[in-house]
């Protein structure tokens, strides 16, 4: 076998021609190309993920910005509401206090007034000997009555027994007759 230029150009010819050595750069070339491609989607692949990932990590930054101004504008109202609590609370206190005291005092006034009454009656009860049942009588006797109720009698210089109408009025002084 001996090798020849033709047979040398012939088989280059072959190999140049048919396509082989073409389809192999060819090949190397797609080879290449299609590496470079995948990595190309794969790098724009990750960095959609990563644009939507930095989305939807501003999002919830965004939902905690809300959320603490949100929280913030709540612990206002309540420190409003506590101190209108706080305010209530103390005038129902005062209110009670003021009530509390006004009841004890009422009750003194009460007492008070019941031993007024009492009393009253008492001295009343000592000048009912004096009371004439005619206004404006002569002879009724004079008397002075002391801060504790006791009653003195002023003695004038003529006593007389009264002069009375026909009436009756003994039922009311024991001092008038007839």
């Amino acid at each position: 076998m001996e090798i020849t230029i033709d047979s040398i150009i012939g088989i280059l010819g072959l190999l140049f021609g048919g396509g082989a050595v073409g389809g192999i750069f060819t090949w190397r070339w797609q080879r290449a190309k299609a590496k470079t491609e995948a990595k190309t989607a794969e790098v724009d692949m990750a960095q959609k993920v990563q644009d939507t990932y930095q989305e939807m990590l501003e999002y919830k930054q965004k939902e905690v910005e809300d959320n603490h101004r949100l929280i913030a504008e709540l612990r206002e109202d309540r420190d409003h509401y506590k101190q209108g609590y706080i305010e209530f609370r103390d005038q129902v206190e005062k209110l009670q206090k003021d009530f509390s005291n006004f009841r004890s005092e009422t009750e003194k006034e009460r007492i008070q007034m019941k031993r007024d009454i009492a009393r009253n009656g008492r001295q009343l009860e000592r000048l009912s000997p004096f009371l004439c049942g005619r206004e404006g009588c002569a002879i009724r006797v004079p008397v002075t009555i002391s801060q504790s109720g006791e009653i003195e009698k002023t003695i004038r210089p003529t006593q007389q027994k009264p002069q009375h109408d026909s009436q009756d009025i003994s039922y009311l002084d024991p001092y008038h007759e007839g």
